[in-house]
């Protein structure tokens, strides 16, 4: 007999997946262009400038090559494993070895996605951050893992308190999962902290999985520490590199996984099953990319940008009305729901500021929520538009904060 009832051809796991909001907060882009707002797009973290020139030409030189075009190696050329590891060297004096220590990816994404699939069983646990970058949670929906969330609240700065980690619960992870500087959160940590959250994860056997997206985004003088740096860590620690932020590289997809040499393996053999790895010309072109920052003065690069973005962006927020903290690290500001002028009315929500805050006045943020529970009563602003643009929106933000009728 046949079966008359209609399947789903949609997995369960997709329901756990942190993306939605992306794709809601579009809609109401749509929406509000639709109504003739001019869009200023402070939401997704895609920088705004291209890589140097000289990357470029690189890039362009190996993609005109005719031996360019057979498939690349899932893990890496040698010859940019080997430059991955001399920057490691070069940037926090951290030695690995580039045939076991090193695994290319198609940006930390593509390893942030995958690393569960590969190291844990399901029904298995790990710890993230609350709030976090969303394939933080959904790369465990996906591998069938239970996540055990860490607070990162204000009255703590931000930081997680490693102390509330329950012995069962350390018991039970198969890795915790940090981001310092982060997103959405830019907090800065010591090599200190470090230390002792290595510590733990030898006691409990534990490894650690730190996300460095923006180790070249550091301000008022704060250079992002390396992981690895702790003496000993690649026992049991990996990190994560991206070139999407640091060498404005987002399109090209190249990124990298550097440490623990079993889980490195893991993740090398997951995806040997699953990919080819990185067109050959973009991997030129990230070699080039650390060549040139190695041979740079340490003040150059993309932080100087982003530190006089947040400088003006923060100051003429102050200048509306709306007191927000200045990151020391990263593209982002993260910022607590403002007071409304109208008290009579109740505070605002999150996705409720966000929602409004475009349809209104054309200024598209993220609600802090989309990031985790504890995310609910901030926003994530994106410094990812000239200077000009972030001053117009924050005039346009400081009049709807104020209830006023605004001309956009």
């Amino acid at each position: 007999m046949l079966n008359s009832t209609k399947r789903s051809w949609r997995s369960d796991k997709l329901s756990h997946l942190g993306s939605s909001i992306f794709s809601e907060v579009a809609h109401w882009k749509t929406e509000a262009q639709q109504a003739g707002l001019d869009i200023i797009y402070l939401w997704i973290c895609s920088p705004d400038r291209s890589p140097t020139l000289e990357v470029r030409q690189v890039l362009s030189n190996a993609t005109l090559r005719e031996d360019s075009y057979s498939y690349p190696s899932s893990s890496g050329s040698r010859l940019f494993r080997a430059q991955a590891a001399a920057w490691m060297d070069h940037r926090f004096g951290v030695n690995v070895d580039p045939e076991q220590e090193v695994l290319m990816l198609m940006g930390s994404q593509d390893g942030l996605a995958h690393l569960a699939l590969a190291i844990c069983n399901p029904g298995e646990k790990v710890i993230v951050p609350d709030p976090g970058y969303p394939i933080y949670s959904g790369a465990l929906a996906i591998a069938g893992v239970e996540p055990v969330y860490l607070p990162l609240r204000a009255e703590n700065g931000f930081l997680p308190d490693l102390d509330s980690i329950s012995e069962a619960v350390w018991q039970q992870a198969v890795f915790i999962l940090l981001n310092f500087p982060g997103n959405p959160i830019s907090t800065e940590v010591d090599l200190l902290f470090f230390e002792q959250l290595i510590s733990l994860a030898r006691k409990w056997n534990v490894l650690v999985v730190h996300d460095l997206a923006y180790s070249e985004m550091g301000f008022d003088g704060y250079r992002p520490l390396s992981i690895l740096q702790v003496p000993g860590a690649t026992d049991t620690a990996v990190e994560f590199h991206s070139f999407s932020k640091s060498f404005n590289m987002a399109g090209c997809r190249i990124g990298f996984l550097t440490g623990n040499r079993e889980a490195i393996g893991a993740l090398r053999e997951l995806k040997s099953n699953i990919d080819y790895g990185v067109f050959d010309a973009i991997q030129e072109a990230a070699i080039a990319a650390l060549q040139q920052a190695m041979s740079s003065p340490k003040d150059t690069g993309v932080a100087s940008l982003y530190e006089q973005r947040r400088n003006v962006f923060v100051e003429a927020l102050q200048e509306e009305g709306w007191s927000v903290p200045k990151p020391k690290a990263t593209m982002f500001i993260w910022a607590q729901l403002p007071v409304r002028a109208n008290l009579a009315l109740p505070a605002w929500e999150s996705r409720q500021f966000a929602h409004d805050l475009l349809l209104k006045t054309g200024v598209a943020v993220i609600p802090g929520d989309a990031f985790g529970h504890e995310g609910a009563g901030f926003i994530r602003i994106a410094l990812v538009e000239e200077e000009d643009r972030l001053l117009e929106a924050a005039r346009r933000i400081g009049g709807f904060i104020r209830g006023e009728v605004l001309s956009v």
